[in-house]
């Protein structure tokens, strides 16, 4: 199945593209489209367009179900309060770490040795430290290089 994730992946980032960073989409016919089951779609959705990865999913009950997908582009004036709250937050996976830092190079408000430095100051390897706090260390460590890097 991680190939016919990959085309169904590919396939939204181009409507993407081709839509300004903004798309709406039925889940049912999306999956008809595939040969596949909507929870197929479902499943992309959820890991492949997280607010980590700088995408913003709004789905609409009702009308044929369908779901909008948002790519936020971020720039230097970036709401640095919001960014820091509600996407880093307290506590923070190793995963959505990397997911954010590979956001902000591909947005170019990283550099890609900035963002290798960082990536290493969050992962696993560097944090020598109980699992119970590595969370909350790595989203304090972030947050400290966000606070320099969009100052």
């Amino acid at each position: 199945m991680a190939g016919l994730s990959n085309i169904i992946e590919e396939f939204i980032l181009e409507l993407l593209d081709n839509t300004n960073g903004v798309a709406e989409i039925q889940r049912n016919e999306l999956a008809n489209y595939f040969d596949c089951a909507p929870s197929q779609i479902n499943y992309v959705l959820t890991t492949r367009f997280t607010p980590y990865k700088g995408y913003y999913i709004e789905s609409r009950r009702g009308g044929g179900g369908y779901i909008k997908i948002v790519k936020v582009s971020l720039q230097k004036n970036i709401n640095l309060s919001h960014l820091l709250q509600n996407i880093v937050g307290d506590s923070l996976t190793e995963s959505k770490s990397l997911d954010i830092v590979d956001t902000l190079v591909l947005e170019g408000i990283m550099s890609h040795r900035e963002g290798e430095i960082a990536k290493i100051s969050v992962s696993d390897r560097s944090l020598n430290c109980s699992p119970e706090i590595k969370n909350n260390i790595r989203a304090s460590i972030l947050k400290n290089i966000l606070l320099i890097l969009l100052d």
